[in-house]
């Protein structure tokens, strides 16, 4: 499965941009293959994404913030969950995916 990551290039607000460019950059450094995916560019795709998200994972007003990441059709968690499993190195497990010491050992 690949990683989506939901972002938009049109966010005014610096924060929502750095808590992409943190997922981005964690995932290009751990060489995870992901895509991103421009909610600002596609109405289809920011519709999937709000679809998707759990009911118990949206906020109680307005509309989820990007960074939301998902494993396919899997959803992960938002910015805040992603900094939570990357704090307790638990990221490969959030991801849905192998550790990659466990890949590496099976090779």
């Amino acid at each position: 499965m690949v990683i989506h990551v939901f972002i938009t290039s049109s966010s005014g607000f610096v924060a929502i941009k750095k808590q992409q460019q943190d997922v981005v950059r964690f995932l290009e450094a751990n060489k995870i293959e992901f895509e991103e995916v421009d909610i600002t560019t596609s109405e289809e795709q920011r519709q999937w994404m709000y679809k998707n998200i759990p009911l118990e994972k949206k906020p109680a007003q307005g509309n989820p913030l990007p960074p939301q990441i998902f494993n396919g059709n899997q959803y992960c968690g938002d910015y805040d969950s992603f900094f939570e499993s990357e704090e307790s190195n638990t990221v490969f497990s959030f991801l849905g995916l192998e550790s990659q010491l466990a890949s590496k050992a099976e090779s």
